[in-house]
């Protein structure tokens, strides 16, 4: 299943540098692709939202978003085996869904381009772009490259692919805000990106993308829905800014458990349309509840801090 097409460099080289990685290499290599993974972008968000400057966490959390939504559409139209899949010499030493077999495509996902390149990108660069500070400028070329590379050092991308999701994360970075600026009307500008993103209902077939769209739906009605009713305050304390990414990541990963639970198994890892449109939608309260409901206990949790003052 799938398509395979490569460059014979590319294989080559990941063969040569899989030959000297070693087992120091590799743990350095899991260490930066880890950087790119969705729970990292998860993590740094909530600080931005939750914690340093709302208005930062949305428009890195807008670019992130539509960099996830559009890497699986691409994805699912080339549908690119990953190299470990038809290539002896190379290894598969970090796969994607942990647990899973690492020849199961549904589960592992297609190759072209690289979603952690992508996410490298629209996070750490966008992060730069908002601020201009030069450290960040420093962070946000030197993490999205070393986690782009690191993906074809643990085996499960080509460089090809790592090169185009570089290219797409830089698409976004620039393309989002330049349409936001362009768009003054906030519900024309979301409903032109859900009209960018929809056509993957047709032709996907992974779960990347629907988990995806359900965040990006989830996050557009949630920033609207603090922006009119919860309106909290940042804070620059530690203490309540480590509470509130603490509880935070627990709603997040509460609902997930509990909304699964009126659900089989079967049902869940099933590839049909049906179960794709369940996981989009419980994705979708997942994000609303966490970006756009849970701060309503920040007003509680100020209270308790400014009584023990």
């Amino acid at each position: 299943m799938g398509n395979t097409f490569y460059f014979e460099w590319e294989v080559a080289l990941m063969e040569w540098i899989q030959s000297w990685l070693g087992p120091v290499g590799t743990v350095i290599a899991s260490l930066f692709s880890e950087m790119g993974e969705q729970l990292v972008c998860v993590a740094v968000l909530g600080f931005l939202y939750w914690c340093w400057e709302k208005e930062y966490g949305k428009y890195v959390g807008l670019n992130v978003l539509v960099g996830i939504t559009l890497n699986p559409m691409i994805k699912n139209i080339f549908l690119r085996r990953r190299p470990y899949f038809d290539h002896a010499g190379i290894k598969c030493l970090k796969p994607v869904e942990r647990g899973a077999d690492i020849y199961d495509i549904s589960a592992q996902g297609y190759s072209f381009p690289s979603g952690h390149s992508t996410n490298g990108v629209t996070l750490y660069t966008s992060l730069a772009r908002y601020k201009k500070n030069r450290i960040l400028m420093i962070i946000g070329i030197v993490l999205p490259l070393f986690v782009g590379i690191s993906r074809f050092c643990v085996g499960v991308h080509y460089p090809t692919d790592v090169l185009f999701g570089w290219a797409l994360g830089l698409i976004v970075i620039f393309l989002v805000p330049a349409l936001q600026r362009a768009i003054k009307n906030r519900w024309l500008f979301y409903g032109l990106l859900v009209l960018i993103a929809l056509p993957g209902w047709f032709y996907c077939r992974s779960n990347d993308y629907y988990t995806a769209f359900g965040i990006l739906i989830g996050f557009i009605l949630a920033v609207e829905f603090e922006n009119r009713f919860v309106k909290f305050e940042n804070t620059r304390n530690v203490l309540r800014c480590i509470l509130r990414i603490l509880l935070g990541v627990g709603v997040y990963f509460g609902l997930n458990t509990l909304l699964k639970l009126p659900l089989s198994k079967d049902f869940l890892d099933a590839a049909t349309m049906a179960s794709y449109a369940v996981r989009a939608a419980r994705y979708c309260v997942i994000i609303f509840v966490t970006i756009g409901v849970y701060p309503f206990l920040f007003r509680l949790g100020d209270r308790i801090f400014k009584r023990k003052k």
